[in-house]
């Protein structure tokens, strides 16, 4: 969603880098460039106007006249101004000191709302709480058996006592809802409550209504992230009218302008607390502004990375896997191993979110883009295709072995030989990192392998002929240099004849009139 912005700022900066200190035109034209680029990805008008101010202000002053790099000092305050306008701080749930703690959803119809009661109890049930869902979308058609089957996809109770599809008072369903929550030990109730296509008197007098029933600890504001400035006109409405204590930014992962994203919380006063960010109920996690604003500025998420491949990878199994990389040249590191860490990370997510998490990536993002996710289950079934022989040692694979093994996986005897291939070459680079030997083929670099002395290579001499390390020959030379110059023209003519014989092309006799 912010593919657009992140290239205009990181061309942006890109004109600043290498410039030892920074005039008042530079200043003025990089504020230009990023008031442009905030305005093309939809922001609204009043934050790009505080946005600019505060970066002009703080660009100008001391912070930046006598930083080291200048450049980086500008890039810093961007960052900062970015993590102030999405929210400042994460902030978290609010629960209830006496069970259950009490979530009410709003927001307009097709926002998302009723999926996103899915990915909240699914993230609460992770955080070790018992949620129940509640259908109190009574309106539109089919709503309630939606609820209940994304309950039943997350592992998580649903309390639906009516039908729906117009039947139902969804103000007596709400407080039922808590008395049954109760009765059955849950502490968490995620209220989904209806919608509509536009701002009307209805919808609000219905969501306050329910609010006074159930008196929440947690109003959430559910927004379409891809509905641009109307989504913020929107939550101005719903603030008013409603009320709420923080924003859920729904589709996160399209590829409209995600300028909305970049407005509410200033514009509103109310931070974003989630993001859904794909169709998955996986894909939703609290929102972080710190993690957003790197990303926007293409310095990655390792952080986000990181908590999920602690969720995905266990202490021990980690820990299995480096003792076998450790050992001589990873030999202990099987093919079954492989196929384990490969699945460990799909687990994770898809491969380009993944690798879109790591700094720089924006750079490459159309390759990223084009990754096949279809690659990693090929690569399975090729290592399936084996026996258990074959993948414990890899070395025993000859031509009539792969013609078997690309026979069983449905795939060319060529894909066989390169998966093997790659399994040694990777065995190699894990196996030296594992060691401490850092990345191989990276000679000189701390921490990365190589290192003073490992450099095999000779660095290459310019090209020209050499000159004799002996002093008389040496100078015979230059000598005989001298002469041949004096003899010759430019184009290895007797100096008089290249002269008489030399002239200008065409096109510069033309020139010259």
């Amino acid at each position: 969603m912010f593919d657009t912005l992140s290239d205009r700022l990181a061309a942006t900066f890109k004109n600043l880098r290498g410039k030892g200190r920074l005039s008042e035109a530079d200043i003025d034209a990089t504020a230009r460039e990023i008031r442009i680029a905030l305005l093309e990805a939809d922001v609204a008008l009043p934050v790009v106007r505080s946005f600019i101010k505060q970066v002009k202000e703080r660009a100008s002053g001391i912070e930046v006249s006598q930083a080291l790099n200048p450049a980086q000092q500008v890039i810093k305050i961007v960052n900062e101004e970015l993590i102030g306008i999405l929210g400042g701080e994460t902030r978290r749930l609010r629960f209830a000191k006496n069970p259950p703690t009490v979530i009410m959803l709003a927001g307009l119809q097709g926002a998302g709302k009723t999926t996103l009661a899915g990915k909240l109890g699914k993230w609460l049930k992770g955080q070790g709480h018992s949620p129940l869902l509640v259908a109190c979308d009574l309106q539109r058609p089919n709503a309630v058996n939606q609820l209940s089957v994304v309950a039943e996809r997350a592992g998580v109770a649903v309390y639906a006592p009516e039908p729906g599809n117009g039947v139902g008072d969804p103000v007596k369903v709400a407080q039922e809802s808590i008395e049954f929550a109760r009765s059955k030990q849950y502490d968490v109730v995620v209220v989904d409550t209806a919608g509509r296509l536009g701002i009307d008197q209805e919808l609000m007098q219905q969501a306050a209504d329910i609010r006074d029933a159930v008196s929440p600890d947690e109003i959430l504001f559910v927004v379409d992230a891809m509905i641009g400035q109307d989504a913020v006109n929107t939550a101005e409405a719903f603030r008013d009218g409603v009320g709420f204590d923080g924003v859920v930014l729904s589709k996160l992962d399209g590829d409209a302008r995600g300028g909305a994203a970049l407005s509410i919380a200033h514009v509103t006063g109310k931070q974003i607390m989630f993001a859904s960010n794909g169709e998955k109920l996986e894909d939703f996690d609290a929102f972080h502004p710190d993690r957003m604003a790197s990303r926007i500025l293409d310095m990655g998420d390792l952080l986000t990375l990181i908590e999920q491949a602690e969720k995905t990878f266990s202490q021990e199994e980690a820990e299995k896997m480096a003792s076998k990389l450790a050992s001589k040249k990873g030999q202990d590191f099987t093919l079954d191993d492989f196929l384990a860490q490969m699945e460990q990370v799909r687990k994770m997510g898809s491969i380009s979110k993944l690798l879109g998490m790591l700094p720089g990536m924006g750079q490459i993002k159309d390759q990223i883009n084009n990754i096949d996710e279809k690659d990693v289950d090929r690569t399975a079934a090729i290592i399936k295709s084996m026996t258990p022989a074959e993948r414990a040692d890899a070395t025993i694979i000859n031509g009539s072995r792969r013609a078997r093994i690309a026979k069983g996986s449905g795939v060319e005897v060529s894909a066989v030989k390169n998966l093997v291939e790659r399994f040694f070459d990777a065995r190699k680079m894990m196996s030296r990192m594992a060691q401490g030997g850092g990345m191989p083929g990276m000679p000189g670099m701390p921490g990365m392998g190589g290192g003073p002395g490992r450099q095999k290579k000779q660095i290459k001499q310019a090209k020209g002929k050499r000159k004799s390390g002996n002093p008389m020959k040496r100078k015979a030379e230059e000598a005989a240099a001298a002469e041949a110059k004096a003899q010759g023209g430019a184009l290895g003519l007797p100096a008089a004849e290249a002269q008489k014989n030399f002239e200008l092309p065409d096109e510069f006799k033309k020139f010259m009139g």
